[in-house]
C-alpha cells in the first residue's frame, strides 16, 4: 500500500492514471498526452506498474497499458478507513482547533509581564460521590494521575500533601508511547497554603518554563459541599505574576481544567460503583450465613 500511495503523489503520473482511467493507452500516447519525453513516460509506467496499479502488453510493436482498477480502489478503501478513524475522533481534533485558537488570542494579549494578573477561572462539577471519596481523590499521590492530566498527557510524577507548607510537584510526560516515557515535557512546582479536610484545600502551583523561570503563580482553591449523595465540587485559579511566556500555559487553562473534572468525574463514579458493589457483596454474605 506505501509504494502505491507513493507512486500516486507524484503529479506526472497522477496525471498518466488519469489518463489510462479512461482507455488503455500505447507509450507514445501517453507520453504525447502528458508532454513528456518517451522515457520519462516509460519509466513513470513502470513505476507504476510495479506498485501494481497499471499492467502491460505488447501488441505487435506498441506496448500497451492499462489500469489495475482493483488496485486503485483498494488505495481508495485505505484512505476511507483513515478518513473514517479521523471522523471518529474528531473530537480530538477539534480540541486541536480550539487549543490553537486560543493561543492565538493570547499570545496577542500578551504584550507585557503581568499581562494576565487577576485573572480567575472558577470551575464547578456535581460528582456523584461523597465528600470523603472526592477529596481522596484530589489529594492522594496514587488517586491524582487518574485525572490531573489534559488528553495527550500523562502525570508521571506527583508530590502533593495535605499539610500546609508541604512542597508540590508536578511532572507531566506524553500518553503516546513513541514520545518516550521518561521525556519531562512539562513541569510546576508549588506550596500547600491552608487545608480545611474533606472541605477546603488552598495551594499556590505554577508552571516552570523551559529556563527554569515560572511562567505565573496559580493560585488554586478547592471547595466541596455535600448535596445528597453527591458533591458539589468548586475549583477557583487566580493567576498572578503572568510572564509573557506564559501565554500558551494561560491558553489552556479553561480547557485543560475542563478535561482533568471530567475524568475526575469519570473516577469517582467509578470508585463509587465499585465501593457499592463491594458493599452488597458483604451484605449478601452476611444475609447468607
Amino acid at each position: 500500500m506505501h509504494e502505491r500511495l507513493a507512486a500516486l503523489a507524484d503529479p506526472a503520473r497522477w496525471r498518466i492514471v488519469e489518463l489510462l482511467a479512461e482507455r488503455p493507452r500505447a507509450v507514445g500516447v501517453v507520453a504525447s498526452l502528458t508532454g513528456l519525453r518517451q522515457p520519462q513516460a516509460t519509466k513513470h509506467l513502470q513505476t507504476l506498474e510495479r506498485a501494481g496499479l497499471v499492467v502491460a502488453r505488447r501488441f505487435g510493436q506498441r506496448r500497451i497499458y492499462a489500469l489495475q482498477v482493483d488496485a486503485v480502489q483498494s488505495v481508495i478503501a485505505e484512505l476511507m478507513r483513515v478518513a473514517a478513524i479521523a471522523h471518529e475522533n474528531r473530537a480530538n481534533r477539534e480540541t486541536y482547533d480550539q487549543y490553537a485558537s486560543q493561543v492565538d488570542a493570547e499570545v496577542l494579549a500578551a504584550d507585557r509581564d503581568r499581562w494576565a494578573d487577576e485573572r480567575e477561572y472558577v470551575f464547578r462539577r456535581t460528582l456523584t460521590a461523597s465528600r470523603d471519596t472526592v477529596w481522596r481523590h484530589l489529594t492522594l499521590p496514587e488517586l491524582v494521575p487518574e485525572w490531573w492530566a489534559t488528553d495527550g498527557l500523562r502525570l508521571s510524577h506527583i508530590e502533593f500533601s495535605t499539610r500546609p507548607g508541604d512542597r508540590l510537584v508536578q511532572l507531566y510526560t506524553g500518553d503516546d508511547v513513541g514520545e518516550g516515557a521518561d521525556s519531562v515535557i512539562g513541569r510546576a512546582e508549588g506550596v500547600v497554603e491552608s487545608v480545611t479536610p474533606a472541605e477546603r484545600l488552598a495551594f499556590r502551583l505554577s508552571p516552570v518554563l523551559p529556563d527554569g523561570s515560572t511562567a505565573f503563580n496559580g493560585h488554586y482553591t478547592y471547595s466541596l459541599t455535600e448535596a445528597g449523595e453527591n458533591t458539589e465540587l468548586e475549583v477557583r485559579l487566580r493567576i498572578s505574576d503572568s510572564t509573557v511566556p506564559s501565554a500558551e500555559f494561560i491558553a489552556g487553562v479553561q480547557l485543560g481544567w475542563d478535561q482533568c473534572l471530567d475524568k475526575l468525574a469519570a473516577a469517582v463514579a467509578v470508585s463509587t460503583s465499585r465501593n457499592t458493589t463491594t458493599m452488597n457483596t458483604i451484605t449478601s454474605k452476611e444475609t447468607d450465613d
